[in-house]
């Protein structure tokens, strides 16, 4: 899930969901392309000022410039607002990213949020039919075809995995024995962590499932993984008060219901090539703005196994289109799979029986050498989507 920016980051820049205030989009244009596919947005404190109000059905290109002061981030949102068709993060304030997302006709909600509060500055956004089809060779959509199959597939079988994990999880949490919960909690979430950009597309589940305490908004209630993690490891949480049998249960039931409902939404998704290469690159702005610097689990310290498990997803969505990328782009490919290496065998080196060493383990030095491996790979990554659409 996206976190608030703490004073301890500054790997890549984080954002988190906001809403303020709605601001109107300028009128419809075209683009710098000429075809209006490519489109610019301005985010700043109170405003998110996209080019166009619409735009024709195909690779669309928004290069979303940062004018504000604090860490923002855009979204491509489906027409009712909470499922995620494309997103950019980490945009520091004077820098510009781009998000590359292939959206068919229909209508669309654009978000940008400053601030990390709130749900963000939203307005509609259109996409119109387009008689103008991109032309792909049968070579290449055999290759694009295996693609969106197989990470289909490898989605469907983590969620099924998580789903099964959660049940033991829940039930051995709530018969009170912490020792089998605690450790089968990092092994659960491992599952959760590989899909994780899936996952927070709904959302309504993410929110629920994956928030942390530092991440709540007013009055929001807490519940899912991180609710009961600070109940497992309360030696950290200070003065604090153990949870029922009784809440025990409720919490639960509740993140095992979430799991179900996320497993059988799952079920109805189909992938295109933009969103696994997406996903790809989000998975690992994951690893840079939490579990690099050890904030997603604040109470466990199992932060290293969710970085794994983000690079894990990671590497096999970058996987599957690969075959396109050496084919279009035979340096990025090279150049990828080298980082991948050199940042699978820093964590490899801090393995320990089936899992990880604590975070709390880690020197400076370690956690320093982590982080410059995961921006060095942030870098190709991100020209990643722009490959595969071309």
């Amino acid at each position: 899930m996206t976190r608030r920016l703490t004073a301890a980051v500054a790997l890549v820049a984080l954002a988190v969901p906001v809403l303020s205030s709605c601001t109107e989009n300028a009128p419809a244009a075209e683009g710098s392309d000429g075809d209006g596919r490519t489109l610019t947005v301005s985010s700043s404190a109170d405003a998110c000022d996209v080019s166009a109000t619409e735009a024709p059905a195909g690779t669309l290109r928004f290069d979303v410039t940062n004018a504000g002061d604090e860490v923002t981030e855009f979204y491509l949102l489906g027409e009712d607002g909470l499922r995620i068709v494309g997103e950019v993060e980490n945009v520091g304030p004077q820098l510009t990213r781009q998000l590359v997302v292939n959206a068919p006709a229909g209508d669309y909600v654009t978000a940008c949020k400053p601030g990390m509060v709130g749900e963000g500055i939203r307005s509609d956004f259109t996409v119109t039919p387009s008689d103008e089809e991109v032309q792909v060779s049968a070579d290449e959509q055999e290759l694009v075809d295996a693609a969106e199959s197989s990470y289909q597939t490898y989605v469907q079988d983590q969620s099924d995995q998580l789903l099964v994990k959660t049940r033991e999880f829940a039930e051995d949490y709530t018969a009170g024995d912490d020792d089998a919960a605690r450790a089968l909690y990092p092994v659960a979430r491992t599952h959760w962590e590989r899909i994780e950009t899936v996952a927070e597309s709904f959302g309504d589940l993410d929110p629920r499932m994956d928030a942390r305490e530092a991440d709540l908004e007013p009055g929001q209630r807490w519940t899912g993984w991180h609710r009961m993690e600070k109940d497992l490891w309360p030696q950290r949480a200070g003065d604090y008060t153990p949870l029922t049998d009784a809440q025990r249960r409720t919490f639960a039931d509740g993140l095992v219901a979430d799991t179900e409902e996320l497993d059988r939404r799952i079920g109805d998704l189909d992938f295109t090539v933009d969103q696994i290469a997406n996903g790809s690159r989000g998975l690992l702005e994951e690893v840079a703005t939490g579990k690099v610097t050890g904030e997603e689990e604040y109470w466990s310290r199992t932060d290293l196994w969710d970085f794994q498990a983000n690079v894990d997803g990671a590497r096999v969505g970058y996987d599957g289109v690969a075959p396109i990328v050496e084919e279009k782009d035979p340096e990025l490919a090279s150049q990828l799979e080298l980082r991948f290496t050199d940042l699978q065998e820093l964590l490899d080196a801090q393995r320990e029986g089936d899992g990880f060493v604590s975070y709390d383990e880690l020197s400076k030095q370690e956690v320093r050498d982590l982080a410059d491996a995961v921006n060095a790979l942030s870098e190709p990554l991100s020209r990643l989507t722009a490959v595969v659409v071309a």
